[in-house]
């Protein structure tokens, strides 16, 4: 049987079997029980969402289930999923969930657990909330009475994350700021976060109706960011996906900056102020050798990491590293946040160019990109791949014909049906092609 959890919580479409609200009942029941076994006493539970029509539903089934085993709630209702980790260490909760798919259409969704620390759970925790939920339900303690948990809002914690948001930046007086907000988590917090900092703030897609959430706009569409900064005269646009932990932003000319280019802004400014810990910057595989190029230039040390956040933090708390990130634009400031932040990032990167007093583009291209293309190819099954002999012939073949002129990496999606084929070198053209044939193999082999 496959693992409930992937790499990054539960997912699944929302209402089918993979997401019901019987299982995300189970999940509340199993979280709140596993919690109240190791504190000995009474536990709190700290929820979120994001926009999706079937948070509601699913945020109600957690909020039962944690009752159930008599925990308490303290319902955020939508907000960020760096919002809900930084509420569960202000309120010293002992877990926190958030209901989200990211990135993903609206008919997904997802539910991912933090620590009472702010983190995501380690993989072994997950593991014993899996089995309690596979048990009987007669296992789980089943109070009555005072012993029931109960339920309550907290908008004035919400309105200590926007206030942590606020204390992290420089002001922003003179910016004009496009934000696409997709429709999503942050589709008020963002706007409210950059105008207390002084920026002029036009905020694209920010009303939600449960379906609408990245349809067409977002960090998934940037092409709408792009026209409209041109079309505001903008200095900046930021877009953030459906739960915010990320973004990508947008320079005056309309030009995309990716993760790769505001990590290497962040990591310049943090290593000139002294504030860059060990000289290092943590990235995946999937980040751009232009990346790798100029830090070294600069003497930052970069440190890869297998693609995921989650691989990203380990790496940056094993080795006392303060800036990590991914090329989607999930960046994560250690010093700032337990995780990938996109307001957050926002804030920061704005902050330099007021203070840099330059534009975004120039500061983007001190950052010059290596030809990079992908390919997400859909399959029937990812299962074996990595043992696929055609597959491998084909990649080797690849990398054969680039005679130690870039790189090949292919990887399955963790949270989709997809095996992701990406190629870097010299030229756009050869790389294309060289995708297109190793992506027709795996199409082959694996539908």
């Amino acid at each position: 049987m496959p693992r409930m959890f992937g790499t990054d919580g539960v997912r699944g479409v929302a209402n089918t079997e993979d997401l019901s609200p019987e299982l995300a009942f189970a999940l509340g029941r199993a979280a709140a029980t596993l919690a109240r076994e190791r504190s000995g006493g009474r536990v709190v539970g700290v929820i979120g969402r994001d926009t999706r029509r079937s948070g509601p539903m699913l945020a109600a089934a957690l909020s039962a289930g944690i009752c159930s085993a008599g925990g308490d709630v303290v319902d955020l209702g939508v907000i960020t999923t760096p919002g809900v980790a930084y509420v569960t260490t202000h309120l010293k909760a002992d877990f926190g969930v958030m209901i989200s798919a990211s990135h993903n259409p609206a008919p997904d969704n997802g539910i991912k657990f933090f620590s009472g620390d702010g983190y995501k759970l380690p993989d072994e925790v997950e593991d014993q909330l899996e089995a309690l939920v596979k048990a009987r339900p007669d296992t789980m303690p089943r109070p009555t009475g005072a012993e029931l948990g109960s339920i309550r809002q907290s908008p004035e914690a919400v309105e200590a994350y926007v206030e942590h948001l606020v204390s992290t930046g420089s002001p922003l007086s003179g910016l004009r700021v496009v934000v696409d907000c997709g429709h999503g988590a942050a589709y008020r917090l963002s706007p409210e976060v950059l105008r207390r900092l002084g920026a002029e703030v036009i905020a694209l897609n920010t009303a939600p109706d449960g379906l609408n959430i990245n349809a067409g706009c977002g960090s998934t569409h940037p092409e709408v960011l792009q026209e409209a900064v041109r079309a505001h005269g903008a200095d900046a646009g930021i877009a953030h996906d459906g739960d915010a932990d990320r973004c990508i932003a947008v320079d005056e000319r309309g030009e995309l900056v990716d993760g790769d280019q505001i990590m290497a802004i962040c990591a310049l400014d943090l290593k000139a102020r002294g504030q860059l810990p060990n000289d290092t910057l943590v990235t995946t595989v999937m980040s751009n050798m232009g990346l790798e190029m100029l830090m070294r230039r600069h003497g930052i040390r970069l440190v890869r990491t297998k693609v995921g956040d989650r691989y990203v933090l380990e790496e940056m708390l094993k080795g006392g590293h303060g800036l990590g990130g991914e090329q989607s634009g999930h960046v994560i400031f250690g010093a700032l946040s337990t995780t990938g932040d996109g307001i957050l990032t926002a804030v920061q990167l704005l902050s330099i160019v007021a203070r840099e007093k330059q534009p975004l583009s120039t500061l983007a291209g001190r950052m010059q990109r290596l030809p990079q293309w992908l390919e997400n190819v859909r399959v029937g099954r990812k299962e074996g791949w990595e043992q696929n002999q055609a597959i491998q012939a084909a990649i080797a073949r690849a990398e054969a014909e680039m005679a130690g002129q870039g790189r090949v990496l292919v990887r399955a999606s963790g949270t989709e049906p997809l095996i992701r084929v990406m190629l870097e070198g010299t030229d756009m053209a050869h790389i294309q092609r060289l995708a297109a044939s190793i992506a027709e193999v795996i199409r082959t082999e694996l539908q």
